[in-house]
């Protein structure tokens, strides 16, 4: 019997589908870039002026359209005697106007802000339907919605997020969530979008969540996130610059500490891992040091499914793993600043 030679697996599912997903043979670049350098790219002046719906049409799209549908509802109803007998509300609208649940850990919820507003603010968000696209975006930044399906700001950063292993891991777990990936190397950046918009069309509705620009997180990180927005930020397996004099490239210093406490949220999660025992060392004991940080014990993480992620996500530790290699994890919270 002649053997069956179709692709299998990964493979054998982009060719039925037509999809042709990047080739990372195509994509490699050095694996040490310096974040000191002056090298220029395109950079905001400030958060707001940075356009995310280029990255999220789909969710933008929606909450558009959801909230003139509910704008249309409110108006409608507004108009009825007050006496009127009130129709019940569709499954469509109490899934938007129902507040969300209280979480009892910023780890084991997406947010650690206060639960969405209720049916009397949707009225007030009423700009989100505002087609000039630069006073839409300057009005999300405003509002700076805390969840539910008006929540268009990115809540979750992965720094030097490699081929976005952890990033395609993370969007079925967080579907309501905008998360982007930041990468200082321009072929790998190349790569994670075109992996990105391959996922997307391989499997409509799904990956819409999620992406990747190119930038330099050392400097430029207050110029695309305003204060505490933030919930979660990744650091996985950053560049151990080993030699002394270049320990200043490192991406977790004293100084840096404070940018991220600033767009993180309280109660919002720092995560770090690395397969370097000094380094893992070094980022402890900065994170130890600073009064807005608070470690997480290993018991809670466990609770943790972005935690758990950390040794088997990206492409790095996957190659760790390969190679029996130990890893070192710290993750911290961003306290309260009245707890300090």
């Amino acid at each position: 019997m002649p053997k069956d030679k179709r692709p299998r697996g990964a493979a054998g599912r982009q060719q039925a589908q037509g999809v042709k997903h990047p080739r990372k043979a195509l994509y490699r670049a050095r694996a040490h870039a310096n974040p000191l350098s002056d090298s220029q790219w395109p950079v905001p002046a400030r958060p707001s002026d940075y356009d995310w719906s280029d990255h999220f049409q789909e969710f933008f799209q929606a909450a558009k359209g959801t909230a003139t549908a509910l704008i249309d509802r409110c108006s409608t109803d507004a108009s009825e005697p007050a006496d009127a007998a009130q129709p019940p509300a569709s499954t469509a609208d109490a899934a938007v106007l129902k507040p969300a649940t209280p979480a009892t850990s910023a780890i084991n919820s997406p947010d650690p802000t206060p639960p969405a507003q209720d049916a009397g603010a949707v009225q007030a968000q009423a700009p989100l339907v505002e087609d000039d696209p630069q006073t839409l975006r300057q009005q999300q930044h405003e509002q700076a919605a805390d969840g539910g399906q008006f929540d268009l700001q990115v809540r979750f950063a992965d720094v030097g997020c490699g081929f976005g292993g952890l990033l395609v891991r993370l969007s079925p777990l967080y579907p309501d969530r905008l998360m982007v990936g930041m990468e200082i190397r321009d072929k790998v950046t190349n790569y994670v979008i075109e992996r990105v918009s391959a996922l997307r069309r391989e499997q409509p509705g799904k990956f819409n969540n999620i992406t990747a620009l190119r930038t330099n997180a050392m400097r430029h990180l207050p110029n695309f996130f305003l204060k505490g927005q933030l919930h979660k930020l990744f650091f996985l397996f950053p560049d151990p610059h080993f030699k002394t004099a270049n320990h200043r490239r490192r991406i977790i210093q004293t100084f840096l500490l404070a940018e991220y406490a600033f767009i993180l949220a309280p109660g919002g999660v720092l995560y770090t891992i690395t397969d370097v025992q000094e380094l893992g060392e070094w980022m402890r004991s900065k994170l130890d040091a600073h009064p807005l940080f608070q470690r997480i014990s290993d018991e809670e993480l466990d609770n943790d499914p972005a935690a758990n992620l950390l040794t088997s996500a990206s492409e790095e530790a996957q190659k760790v793993a390969r190679n029996e290699g130990k890893t070192f994890r710290n993750v911290y919270r961003r306290i309260h600043d009245e707890d300090m």
